[in-house]
């Protein structure tokens, strides 16, 4: 490791989803089932209304907020998800929920504060955690990997935290919560006087029920940053654009640090962001009634080969390949080498993720067929 890096850089491993997405780059052999991204094309009318805005001329910096009425159109659609009041002046649109992330634990990290991350969990909040001072304290879940209300209660009389993380429908196991399990973290993080960071950029990829925000619980909208994004429900993932919704004091915060790291979201990108929520609703549940029957198929298929769980949302399956003799990381390598079908290994998503592989179903049916003839070959030959 090179000396003139920061310590704290050089502690932190590269993200496990990219390996394996440098992997098969240029290989048109192989099906990948890698990394989380929609294979559609981003709707045709939120396309028209950004090359619209282009043949304008309309390439200027936003307001750092970003665009007001985008902002005003966010605090609306968030209703629909059971959070009745949100100021337009807490809402800040982002370079994509990653941003959002990464803004969300700077503006609330002291150097040593503890961050509880139920695992296993997206790549990215371990790392963000540390770069912003903080310790990654990782909680693994249940065997259906539900948040267990007496374990986070055992971590946090140990390490006093600052906040939770939280992502559902989750990435990498397509988890969501119901409202009694979210009413359970909510009276956690009031019990710990916790802030609670929610990803809920797979929220529209809810396939039962109804997907509910934790800030539209009692005692949760001020004690909530919320972050959500248009890459994977509008397949708008090159456009790098996401909001976040925050208490006016860590919005204010937020908006401090984005100022100086990102300026603003492109302006592009927001003008189609904003006809995604204005115009989209068909579009959308054209999206999500094709995902929906990738998983039916997708999961009977597997649940013939591994033990593996129905997702309640998102477009991962998370089976488990224990009992091959093989950890996660030597499965999936061999996998690609020997079927050249690209999945990630669990652990690149915490410890108690080994013995587990992501499988995006992000793909055509096509594809996903010939994927999964490709896996149960595998796994007959081991």
């Amino acid at each position: 490791m090179s000396r003139r890096v920061s310590e704290r850089v050089n502690s932190i491993k590269p993200s496990g989803i990219r390996r394996f997405f440098d992997l098969v780059m240029g290989r048109e052999d192989v099906i990948s089932l890698g990394v989380g991204e929609p294979d559609f094309a981003v709707p045709w009318r939120i396309r028209d209304q950004m090359i619209y805005s282009l043949e304008k001329g309309v390439t200027s910096y936003t307001s750092n907020h970003g665009i007001p009425e985008l902002r005003e159109v966010i605090a609306e659609y968030y209703k629909k998800f059971g959070v009745q009041n949100v100021n337009p002046n807490n809402v800040i649109v982002t370079t994509g929920v990653s941003e959002g992330i990464d803004l969300a634990l700077r503006a609330l990290i002291n150097p040593g504060d503890a961050v509880l991350i139920p695992e296993p969990a997206y790549v990215s909040y371990k790392p963000l955690t540390i770069l912003a001072g903080g310790e990654a304290v990782s909680i693994p879940t249940t065997p259906d990997f539900k948040p267990d209300y007496e374990l986070l209660v055992k971590h946090a009389k140990n390490c006093d935290p600052k906040a939770i993380v939280i992502n559902y429908p989750n990435n990498p196991t397509g988890v969501s919560y119901s409202k009694k399990e979210l009413e359970e973290i909510a009276d956690f993080a009031i019990e710990f006087d916790l802030v609670v960071i929610s990803d809920e950029i797979y929220a529209e990829l809810t396939y039962s029920g109804k997907h509910i925000s934790i800030a539209s619980l009692n005692g949760m909208e001020d004690r909530t940053v919320i972050l959500n994004g248009f890459s994977k429900a509008f397949a708008m993932t090159g456009l790098r654009i996401g909001y976040a919704i925050a208490p006016p004091d860590i919005a204010e915060a937020m908006l401090k640090i984005h100022q100086y790291c990102m300026l603003c979201a492109p302006i592009t990108s927001q003008i189609g962001a904003l006809e995604a929520l204005r115009g989209c609703e068909e579009e959308l549940d054209r999206i999500r009634a094709e995902y929906m029957r990738r998983r039916n198929f997708f999961i009977k298929r597997l649940k013939s080969i591994f033990e593996v769980n129905k997702p309640d949302g998102a477009f991962y399956a998370f089976p488990k390949i224990e009992g091959y003799g093989l950890s996660s990381e030597e499965f999936a390598e061999r996998l690609l080498l020997e079927k050249s079908v690209a999945v990630v290994p669990g652990n690149a998503f915490g410890d108690c993720g080994e013995g587990y592989i992501r499988c995006a179903y992000a793909v055509s049916m096509e594809k996903l067929k010939e994927a999964v003839d490709r896996i149960e070959d595998f796994v007959k030959e081991l």
